[in-house]
């Protein structure tokens, strides 16, 4: 699945233009190497994002293409 689809199915940004933007912007890594957009992202992922100051590690447990509010926070964990 798309790095942006994923940031979005997953709520961990709310608007695939905004997770598009952070993309563009160089704030989202996968596995510790910038990451597109478009970049393809696996179960076992570790994303690392920069909301402003904060730094926020999610290692991918699950995907898939459509969940519910409820179910989002299984397709990720805290790291």
């Amino acid at each position: 699945m798309r790095l942006d689809k994923y940031l979005k199915v997953s709520r961990i940004i709310k608007r695939r233009t905004v997770a598009k933007e952070a993309c563009e912007k160089g704030l989202v890594e996968i596995n510790g190497k910038l990451a597109k957009s478009s970049s393809e992202v696996r179960v076992g992922d570790v994303l690392r994002i920069t909301f402003g100051e904060r730094i926020v590690e999610y290692r991918i447990t699950n995907i898939k293409e459509h969940v519910l509010k409820d179910e989002a926070k299984e397709l990720y964990e805290l790291v």
